[in-house]
C-alpha cells in the first residue's frame, strides 16, 4: 500500500474555546473524507516555528456538535491520512480538586473512560480485532515536553499530572456523582478525552492532553454550581494561556522521534491481516500501513 505525502506532522485538536489557531502562517482549510464519515469540519493545515500544523475543532464551527457527537474516529483517521504523528488535544475540564483552580492547566496523564458506548471507540470490526496496550493513555515522551513548554510560556499556573475522568454528558455532573469521582481519586472532569485518546492510540499517534480547568464542578457546596456561561467566561482566559503553551511547544519541541505509540499495533492484532478482505484493508488504510503482515 503506498503511503500519500505527508501534509502535516503534528496535529491540534481544539476543544471548547480553542477553534482556531490564529497564528498558523500560510493557512489553508482542506475537506477531508475518511471511511468513518466526515471529521468534525475542514482540517486547517498551516505552518508554525517551520513545523507542518494541522489543526481541527473537536466541535465544528459555531460549536455544533454535542461531546457524544464529535465524530473523534473521523477526526484522528484525518489526522493520521494528513502524515500527522503527534498531537495534542486541547479540552476544557471542570476540577475535581482544590489545588487545581479554574484558570490553570493541567498536562493529564491518566483517563477515565466513562462514556456508554454511543461513541465510536476503536476502527477495527468486521473480522478485523486488535486489543492495544492502553496503560498509560497519553504519550510519555511528548508529555513532560508540553509540561516544559506550557511552563515557559508564563501564561498560567500548570499541573504536571493528573486524572481525567471523561462522562457522556452532555449535561454536567450531579452533586452526588461530582463527590463519587472524588472519592475514586479523579482530578479533572469533561466529556471529550475518550474515546479520543484510544483511537489515536490506534492510529500510531503519539498524544498528549492538555486540560483548561474553568470551574469546579459542583463539588464545593460554597461556590455557584457550574454553567455554561461561567465556563465560557474562564475559557476565553485560559485560551490565551493554552494557545502560548502550544506556541512554545511547537516551536520547541524536537521531531517526531522513534515511540511505542507509533508502534502499538504491531503486537496488538490477534487477526491475520493476510487473510483480510481488500475492502477491510482499505477502509484501515492508513491506520495499519505500517504493521507488518
Amino acid at each position: 500500500m503506498s503511503r500519500k505525502p505527508v501534509e502535516a506532522e503534528i496535529g491540534i485538536i481544539g476543544g471548547s474555546g480553542l477553534y482556531e489557531l490564529s497564528m498558523l502562517a500560510d493557512a489553508r482549510s482542506v475537506d477531508v473524507s475518511t471511511p468513518f464519515g466526515p471529521p468534525s469540519g475542514p482540517i486547517v493545515l498551516g505552518e508554525l516555528a517551520g513545523r507542518r500544523v494541522a489543526f481541527v475543532s473537536r466541535h465544528g464551527a459555531g460549536h455544533r456538535l454535542s461531546p457524544s457527537e464529535v465524530p473523534a474516529a473521523a477526526n484522528i483517521y484525518a489526522l493520521r491520512q494528513l502524515g500527522v504523528a503527534e498531537a495534542v488535544a486541547v479540552s476544557a475540564v471542570g476540577s475535581l480538586r482544590a489545588e487545581l483552580r479554574p484558570g490553570d492547566l493541567v498536562v493529564q496523564d491518566q483517563l477515565v473512560d466513562l462514556t456508554r458506548g454511543i461513541r465510536r471507540a476503536t476502527f477495527f470490526e468486521a473480522g478485523v480485532v486488535a486489543h492495544l496496550p492502553f496503560a498509560d493513555p497519553y504519550c510519555a515522551r511528548l508529555r513532560p515536553l508540553l509540561v516544559a513548554a506550557a511552563r515557559r510560556a508564563q501564561g498560567a499556573t500548570v499541573h504536571d499530572s493528573g486524572t481525567y475522568v471523561c462522562i457522556e454528558g452532555p449535561q454536567f455532573s450531579s452533586r452526588a456523582e461530582s463527590e463519587l469521582y472524588r472519592s475514586w481519586g479523579m482530578d479533572v472532569i469533561g466529556m471529550t478525552a475518550a474515546p479520543e485518546a484510544k483511537l489515536a492510540r490506534e492510529a500510531g499517534i503519539c498524544l498528549t492532553g492538555l486540560a483548561l480547568v474553568t470551574d469546579y464542578d459542583c463539588w464545593r457546596r460554597d461556590e455557584e454550581a457550574v454553567t455554561a456561561s461561567m465556563v465560557a467566561d474562564t475559557m476565553r482566559r485560559n485560551v490565551v494561556a493554552a494557545q502560548a503553551a502550544i506556541a512554545e511547544f511547537l516551536a520547541t519541541a524536537p521531531p517526531a522521534q522513534p515511540c511505542d505509540c507509533h508502534d502499538a499495533l504491531d503486537h496488538a492484532l490477534l487477526s491475520d491481516l493476510a487473510g483480510a478482505g481488500e475492502g477491510i484493508l482499505a477502509r484501515l488504510g492508513p491506520i495499519v500501513e505500517k504493521v507488518p503482515r
